[in-house]
């Protein structure tokens, strides 16, 4: 008997601490708010370093009851009010309180990607992402630094818009969204100088699939290019060869490997990505 008390004990108390351990992991939010997770990660560029100096991050929530209603906005001539407040109806900015600082985009290739900013902002539709940029942005080529400006006559700012349904709400009241910095389209060469045009696209990991792998050997310089239809993206291998492109819709892909130093292109086709499939075609051996 008294086994089987202790042994009912001890099935409460497992009860108990899964329930406490279930309750401290869920996401606790105000009546009113949302919670949401901005993560930021990088495709490939032919740099050493490339620092991207960012001052904060604000959001546009459309509080209204139905954000299709204002599909039409200007969103634009909304995004760039440095007051951030619109008296005349259901728009809110926020902000995400982004540890202002340097960040060196280029670790954050292959599948990394770090926490850029996770904050409680009002309910709503998201519409609007305003990055506000510093002046400490440079790229390091060949182990020297060199400055990397705005383009002449551009804003200080990027402006990314979206309908208001791209986050993936993993957790009810809380939200998660991917920023990919496009390097190769970012970084513009015009007259021996290089100058700062950002381009970001967006995904979540609950909509989109990966393609991983690795490509040996590291002197051969590979340059993958993964594509389906007019869906292109690039991955450049670390030093061990390995690789993983993220955000990527359903669909069949191809990889194409741009070989050098007397190595042969290789193309693998027919990988197919489903929803949110992670597809690892393992170790592709190049050959002179």
């Amino acid at each position: 008997m008294k086994n089987k008390i202790g042994m009912v004990g001890l099935l409460l108390s497992a009860i108990f601490i899964w329930a406490a351990c279930s309750k401290s992991n869920s996401v606790q939010v105000p009546p009113g708010t949302q919670q949401v997770s901005l993560y930021m990660t990088d495709g490939p560029g032919f740099f050493d370093h490339v620092y991207l100096d960012i001052d904060s991050v604000m959001v546009l929530v459309d509080t209204s009851t139905n954000t299709r209603n204002n599909d039409t906005t200007n969103w634009d001539h909304v995004g760039e009010d440095d007051e951030h407040h619109h008296p005349e109806g259901s728009f809110v900015w926020e902000n995400l309180h982004v540890q202002p600082g340097v960040y060196d985009i280029l670790s954050l290739s292959n599948g990394v990607d770090t926490l850029l900013a996770s904050a409680n902002i009002k309910a709503g539709s998201i519409r609007l992402i305003r990055i506000n940029l510093g002046t400490r942005n440079s790229l390091v080529k060949n182990s020297v630094t060199y400055p990397l400006n705005l383009l002449p006559g551009s804003k200080g700012y990027v402006l990314i818009q979206l309908k208001g349904d791209e986050w993936d709400e993993y957790q009810p009241g809380a939200s998660r969204l991917w920023l990919d910095f496009d390097v190769a389209r970012s970084v513009v060469q015009w007259n021996n100088q290089f100058y700062l045009k950002p381009v970001f696209h967006f995904f979540t990991e609950a909509t989109t699939g990966s393609i991983a792998g690795a490509v040996l050997p590291y002197n051969a310089y590979p340059v993958l290019s993964i594509y389906s239809g007019t869906d292109t993206a690039y991955a450049l291998p670390n030093k061990k060869g390995q690789f993983k492109v993220r955000g990527l819709k359903s669909g069949s892909y191809s990889v194409f490997i741009n070989a050098s130093n007397g190595y042969k292109d290789t193309t693998i086709n027919n990988i197919n990505i489903s929803g949110n499939s992670n597809v690892n075609i393992g170790v592709i051996q190049l050959h002179q």
